[in-house]
């Protein structure tokens, strides 16, 4: 006689206390800028009988990114950039999740949708499993990093300008960088 399987989807939010989203990009093809973006939210979805099915879903606040000068971030809001007035959000929402992720340090792959501005393509983002763990409110916590790479032109970000020793004032490759941390909602 076959057993009905329930399955039981869990819900996380993420901790924006505990989380973050960075990118650097190089600044006259010597230094590194480095940024962040301040407001940002993120749901996980999973069956922990069957992870592999899990989906993310981040939003990230244009208007909150911060790389510490002022001016810089202005010019990252405005329409050379993100044109933040137009397209206040960025996101991405996971489609695939390739690798292993149920023991602390498993490492795995998660490929989805990155939308800036009015353009969604694909990107993979190289993932390990942070952890899991009981805060001392008695909530499950579950961590985790990611880093990916984009070449900005792909999402309409073109802005440049030529130095005098040939190169370029922003590179194109702008990397991506997360740690962050889920919180288990209540049944």
């Amino acid at each position: 006689m076959a057993t009905a399987h329930a399955t039981q989807t869990a819900t996380w939010h993420l901790d924006p206390a505990h989380s973050s989203v960075e990118f650097s990009v190089k600044h006259m093809m010597m230094t590194t800028v480095r940024g962040r973006f301040k407001q940002l939210s993120a749901t996980l979805t999973a069956d922990e009988e069957h992870p592999e099915g899990c989906c993310v879903e981040v939003t990230l606040e244009v208007a909150s990114l911060d790389t510490g000068v002022a001016d810089r971030d202005a010019h990252l809001r405005s329409a050379d950039f993100f044109d933040a007035e137009r397209y206040p959000q960025i996101t991405f929402k996971s489609k695939r999740l390739d690798g292993k992720f149920a023991t602390a340090g498993d490492r795995f792959r998660m490929l989805g949708d990155l939308t800036i501005g009015d353009t969604t393509m694909e990107m993979t983002l190289d993932c390990e499993f942070a952890g899991r763990g009981q805060d001392p409110w008695g909530k499950q916590r579950a961590g985790f990093t990611a880093r990916g790479e984009i070449d900005r032109r792909e999402w309409g970000l073109k802005w440049n300008q030529v130095i005098e020793t040939g190169g370029v004032l922003v590179a194109n490759k702008v990397r991506i960088e997360a740690e962050v941390q889920f919180v288990e909602q209540a049944g």
